[in-house]
């Protein structure tokens, strides 16, 4: 199988570990990825930020650079959510304007074939357990977009607790948002602040090592409250995780 990686404008200029280990892990799945140096954002902080109409070339070029490929893999549940189920509001709302069924028609072949990191490996690979190794005891926050907006469910925590060495504890008010929300951390700092150290408290409390979620936008935010209140804890992406193998250095 040939997929694309859609590794997104955070990981690529923050977390580029993140991106190499989405690779590793597909390739020892026996996936064939390839990565199209044309890919740019994919228009979500334009259209969050209200200027839908900014965001439609990048849509356009999301869907010219991706189309041909079988399958579209991101570690970001933010950015897939925005491919599936905003790419065709967009496409309704430029109908509604009157404006035709262009842009509709263009972005219609990338929507169903993007898939967040962990709903590929489950509902497309058939696997949960990827050979990974992790001695590390974990607590799971899911993102609001991979929970509310993708519907991701259970599929990360089965792949966690697949984990060879892995003790996988529950974090209290998991469902909560951590407070990011893109611009809603600036537009918004007191209340973003707040909700942040609220979810690191809840994971402090679980003794875990680790805080792992499926997108680093909100890592770095939750990162960011860790680094203020001088917490043990590190904030580490899930694809991260999964790529460990046994007799490799883990961290």
């Amino acid at each position: 199988m040939r997929v694309a990686l859609f590794l997104t404008c955070v990981n690529d200029t923050l977390y580029p570990d993140t991106g190499r280990a989405v690779v590793k892990l597909l390739t020892r799945l026996g996936v064939e990825v390839d990565f199209p140096m044309a890919q740019t954002c994919c228009g979500q902080a334009h259209y969050n930020t209200g200027y839908r109409h900014e965001a439609e070339p990048l849509a356009r070029h999301f869907s010219d650079v991706f189309r041909d490929y079988e399958a579209i893999v991101t570690p970001s549940g933010s950015c897939g959510a925005m491919v599936r189920e905003l790419y065709p509001r967009m496409g309704q709302r430029a109908r509604a304007e009157g404006r035709g069924d262009s842009l509709a028609a263009t972005l219609a072949p990338v929507v169903p074939k993007t898939y967040e990191l962990t709903e590929f490996l489950v509902d497309v690979l058939g696997v949960t357990d990827v050979g990974a190794y992790y001695p590390h005891t974990v607590t799971y926050h899911p993102t609001c977009h991979g929970l509310r907006g993708l519907g991701l469910g259970d599929r990360p925590r089965r792949l966690l607790e697949a984990v060879k060495g892995l003790e996988l504890v529950e974090l209290p008010g998991a469902d909560e948002c951590c407070g990011f929300g893109g611009t809603f951390a600036l537009k918004n700092a007191d209340v973003s602040a707040a909700m942040g150290a609220d979810k690191v408290r809840n994971a402090e409390s679980t003794g875990a090592d680790v805080l792992c979620a499926a997108d680093n936008s909100c890592l770095m935010h939750i990162g960011g409250t860790m680094t203020r209140l001088r917490t043990a804890l590190r904030p580490v992406h899930i694809a991260e995780i999964l790529a460990g193998t046994e007799g490799e250095a883990t961290v």
